[in-house]
């Protein structure tokens, strides 16, 4: 004879139990009597341009590594639970392993120059784009044979400027120096290099796109970052934008627009967040109230 089937309760209240997302829960008194936080859903995912198949997929692919981040890596998770012998050989297996993945001189520079445009990509605070698209540019530098008798670190620091340029991505020459392993005549060497062989379509960048920062640094108001807007583009009308630092014209803008709107910001502070001179903001200045 079969037992019958009983149905759970509720231990409060012998109320009905019901399973609500993660939780099992009485209908009657609320109460939570268990948790269940497994994921019971499928481990394969469905594209949406081929339902039909479904596959079982790693970690995205990425151009900042040189081999898109396909190849393992051996942690060092579990290394203290090894006894002496053991760990040694785990190290000898690291090591061997990290050799196999560079095969050539090329993989070994396209490493270092990754991890340094990783690097500055971070310390400038610019968006995952900026970082692939500076390593496809690297790749293409290597392909062109550009890189003999110049630097890694020069390079790096002009592919990554190149690019915020390329994008019209408001960062100064002064900003990438400052955080690059690199002085500017190295850097320079390499634009120059990447401008002349690749022909980079790098146009002036607008000087609207520098405003929101340097009218953060100024500890400005959106009302005369919004004035120092208009005043760009009063002065793209009357044809002064061109032949100047993009950068220096938005601090000049908003420096005038600040005195239009009775705001304290001294000639100095708005030169040095554009890294330009105060006679060059002053001119400007003239030229723009002119």
């Amino acid at each position: 004879m079969s037992k019958a089937h009983t149905t759970p309760t509720c231990p409060e209240c012998d109320g009905r139990l019901t399973p609500d997302r993660q939780e099992t829960v009485c209908t009657d008194c609320g109460l939570v009597v268990a948790e269940d936080r497994i994921d019971r859903g499928p481990e394969w995912r469905s594209f949406a341009e081929d339902e039909g198949e479904s596959e079982r997929t790693g970690a995205p692919l990425t151009r900042s590594r040189h081999d898109r981040g396909l190849t393992t890596e051996i942690g060092h998770g579990n290394d203290r639970r090894l006894t002496g012998r053991k760990r040694r050989r785990v190290a000898r297996m690291r090591r061997e392993h990290d050799r196999a993945r560079i095969s050539s001189k090329k993989e070994r520079n396209q490493v270092y120059a990754f991890t340094e445009i990783r690097r500055l990509v971070g310390a400038l605070d610019l968006p995952r784009n900026i970082r692939d698209r500076a390593c496809v540019l690297f790749e293409s530098a290597q392909d062109e044979d550009l890189l003999r008798g110049r630097s890694l670190e020069g390079f790096s620091a002009a592919v990554v400027y190149a690019t915020c340029r390329t994008d019209s991505v408001s960062r100064t020459l002064e900003e990438v120096l400052e955080v690059a392993r690199s002085d500017r005549s190295e850097l320079k060497t390499a634009y120059d290099a990447l401008n002349r062989e690749l022909g980079l379509p790098t146009g002036p960048i607008d000087p609207r796109e520098y405003l929101p920062r340097f009218a953060t640094q100024l500890d400005l108001p959106v009302e005369v970052e919004n004035e120092a807007s208009e005043l760009v583009e009063r002065g793209r009308e009357q044809n002064l934008v061109g032949g100047r630092d993009p950068s220096g014209f938005a601090a000049a803008c908003l420096y005038a627009a600040a005195c239009e709107t009775a705001h304290q910001v001294t000639q100095k502070a708005a030169a040095d967040v554009a890294d330009v001179t105060p006679v060059t903001l002053r001119s400007t200045y003239y030229d723009l109230e002119g």
